[in-house]
């Protein structure tokens, strides 16, 4: 299921010893366009500090009653590294993260997250019997991963604040088209599926979705979204009712429309192999 990305701002959190605090923002990667830790704002037991929580985290969500349960303690979160969250967060900081908590580099595969399309596939075989040969196919994994970590731990970070790129302006291939009013989230596979483009300033008032893979370049500097659509296609788009659910047949009308194929037609579901998570110590 689809849901507003506005929505989710403000869920409670929940860790196995008590609350944590509340969704304040949420940090995405730029490239996959996946959302890869939600920031929380903690309130006064820890002195409103602000931290990350990883989807890979999760154990049960409640949508409706705005709560999300996490498998780590309140100490876990009290020790955890600190982040700016104000600056783009770098790789340098998700490896001390990452490291921290014990999860896997989400880099290390094809997937969304890994090899598989779900964060939970990213803990599956974590500290489970292996052979040795197994062991040692694992430990030669761990340790490219980490020497391709290292070599990019420098690199542009591409984890960006979703709330920064609200009122982004929208180029398509002959001009503008306005600003990003909202995102639509994949609830298992933590992916942004669309932007919600607001047409108010020049084609009364409408709501259309642009998806991630019709997108050409983020500028943070300009504060801009280049899309490869033209003016026409966006105007003549399906429209977006907010209040509404997004059902898979309106999805492939928007795609339809544009003469695109969906996402849907390439991710495979299958159980999560036992090994294709890599566990980084």
């Amino acid at each position: 299921m689809l849901r507003s990305l506005q929505d989710l701002e403000s869920c409670a959190i929940h860790a196995s010893d008590g609350d944590i605090g509340r969704v304040k923002d949420f940090f995405f990667d730029d490239r996959a366009w996946v959302i890869r830790y939600l920031v929380i704002e903690t309130g006064s037991w820890l002195s409103s500090r602000k931290v990350l929580i990883s989807p890979m985290a999760i154990r049960d969500a409640d949508w409706d009653g705005g709560r999300l349960s996490v498998s780590v303690t309140k100490e876990q979160v009290r020790n955890s590294p600190d982040v700016d969250t104000e600056q783009p967060v770098s790789r340098q900081h998700e490896m001390r993260y990452l490291g921290y908590y014990g999860y896997p580099y989400y880099w290390g595969g094809s997937g969304l997250w890994g090899t598989g399309l779900f964060p939970s596939m990213m803990m599956t075989g974590i500290g489970g019997p292996t052979t040795m040969d197994q062991d040692a196919a694992l430990e030669s994994r761990r340790n490219q991963l980490r020497r391709e970590a290292t070599q990019h731990q420098d690199d542009d970070p591409h984890l960006r604040s979703a709330k920064a790129v609200m009122d982004y302006h929208i180029h398509a291939k002959d001009g503008e088209i306005v600003h990003v009013q909202g995102i639509l989230l994949d609830e298992r596979t933590w992916a942004v599926r669309y932007l919600v483009v607001n047409t108010r300033n020049w084609w009364m008032g409408h709501q259309v979705l642009v998806a991630p893979q019709w997108i050409e370049s983020v500028s943070y500097i300009d504060a801009t979204v280049a899309v490869n659509l033209t003016r026409k296609s966006v105007q003549e788009a399906p429209l977006f009712d907010s209040t509404a659910t997004l059902n898979r047949e309106q999805e492939q009308q928007i795609y339809g429309h544009y003469g695109r194929t969906g996402y849907w037609t390439n991710e495979m579901l299958s159980e999560p192999d036992k090994h294709s998570a890599i566990d980084i110590d």
